[in-house]
């Protein structure tokens, strides 16, 4: 069963530019091939008073941790279909994350909206969110820019997972069939319309998408497993359940491992241990399928789990995960 508790992104972006204007800029035209370019490359970090100059190139992989916001939910009911988180409060980290290669940068999920930079912590629902720094400053604090970024990958399209799209330059959006038609849903079409007119606007899209962002990114549809830099060291793969299309990242690093950031299969440590399920996800049972496949993959692998929302996996990390 699907519960739409969440607020939609277009509803989430409404709410922000009440208080003040959304930053903008997107990217170029829609393509379903990649070439991938190659970039200067250079070292990383974490938070800008400890980021390092990455201007340099690199030679070996890195993982960096980008903070893309806080999120304090005053009640957790909505994350646990037992019905066992009624009346508890947490605050959630937003990450972001810099996968750095010698062929190319990835950044994996785009966080809450850049405009928070300028505004109080804003609420709706049971979320109230906050942002100090765009990925853009924290990137530019590391010698480094949008402009610098070859490829993105979003794990799901929940709002703080898409929020900064807005800043993004020309990179390639990596991206499964089932998210993508899960984000761009074929309009329906009445008796009395010709199939070319549905959902069409005066300027020529779909009057409904709830991801404008997206639409002019150069795109590449993917398979449920895919080899990013076609070496193994980072893996995009497939955990639906959250949304139809939800995924989940394996960096092979060569000091540390593999390290495997969730998406958002668990939100909280307890919600791993104890296996509870949002309400709002798209498919409980596809959602629990997908936590053994994650589990199975961390088990056989040794790998280090990163829950991209628990702040007690991503506080400690260093600036950058060699």
């Amino acid at each position: 069963m699907k519960y739409l508790v969440l607020p939609t992104v277009s509803a989430f972006a409404i709410m922000l530019s009440a208080c003040s204007g959304p930053d903008t800029g997107d990217g170029n035209d829609p393509e379903g091939s990649t070439v991938p370019a190659e970039t200067d490359t250079s070292d990383t970090a974490g938070e800008a008073s400890t980021q390092p100059d990455m201007a340099s190139g690199i030679d070996a992989l890195q993982l960096i941790k980008l903070d893309c916001g806080s999120i304090y939910v005053s009640d957790l009911d909505i994350f646990s279909t037992a019905g066992d988180y009624a009346g508890q409060t947490d605050t959630f980290t937003d990450t972001c994350w810099l996968v750095r290669h010698p062929k190319g940068n990835l950044l994996w999920d785009l966080g809450l909206p850049g405009s928070l930079t300028s505004q109080d912590e804003q609420t709706t629902g049971v979320f109230t969110v906050s942002l100090d720094q765009t990925i853009g400053d924290q990137l530019e604090n590391m010698g480094l820019g949008m402009s610098d970024i070859d490829y993105v990958a979003i794990s799901h399209s929940h709002f703080d997972h898409t929020g900064q799209v807005d800043l993004l330059a020309d990179p390639l959006w990596l991206v499964n069939q089932l998210e993508y038609d899960y984000m761009f849903p074929a309009p329906d079409v009445s008796e009395d319309m010709a199939p070319e007119d549905a959902g069409a606007t005066e300027e020529g899209s779909d009057a409904g998408t709830q991801f404008p962002g997206f639409e002019p990114l150069r795109h590449q549809i993917i398979p449920d497993n895919y080899d990013v830099f076609g070496d193994g060291s980072v893996e995009i793969f497939i955990t639906p359940g959250h949304t139809p299309g939800h995924s989940s990242l394996l960096v092979n690093l060569p000091e540390t491992g593999p390290v495997l950031l969730t998406g958002d299969v668990y939100h909280r440590t307890e919600s791993r241990e104890l296996q509870r399920v949002p309400q709002f996800n798209s498919n409980e049972e596809e959602t629990r399928a997908s936590m053994k496949v994650f589990e199975d993959k961390a088990e056989a692998l040794g790998a280090k789990v990163i829950i991209q929302h628990e702040p007690g996996d991503t506080d400690p990390l260093p600036a950058v995960l060699r």
